[in-house]
């Protein structure tokens, strides 16, 4: 339970400082906000370390798939994008994937 709060918490950050930058450049919206956006993406690498797996490249890449489904969850909230039927296809799939290689039983 753990390490999906962190991974959740590191998406949010993510991508919160992600479309804060977004909204900064693409839209002309005060530079404060690509000033938090940034600070959120360094909250983003911070929060990361704080997995127990050994593997960067793991965590990392178990993260992408988890920043799919959230990225598709942050369309449908905020941007007011309903996923359709492969899109939801698409984030079980991520997260079957992640599911693996996180949990997947591996010799010592």
């Amino acid at each position: 339970m753990y390490s999906i709060m962190l991974f959740i918490l590191a998406g949010i950050a993510e991508i919160g400082g992600g479309y804060l930058i977004w909204l900064w450049l693409r839209e002309g919206k005060p530079f404060y906000l690509g000033i938090f956006g940034g600070l959120s993406l360094a909250l983003y690498g911070v929060i990361a370390t704080f997995q127990s797996f050994p593997s960067f490249g793991r965590v990392y890449a178990a993260y992408g798939g988890v920043f799919i489904i959230l990225s598709v969850l942050w369309g449908w909230g905020v941007d007011k994008k309903t996923p359709d039927t492969y899109d939801w296809i698409g984030a079980i799939i991520c997260m079957i994937g992640v599911s693996i290689m996180l949990w997947g039983p591996r010799q010592s």
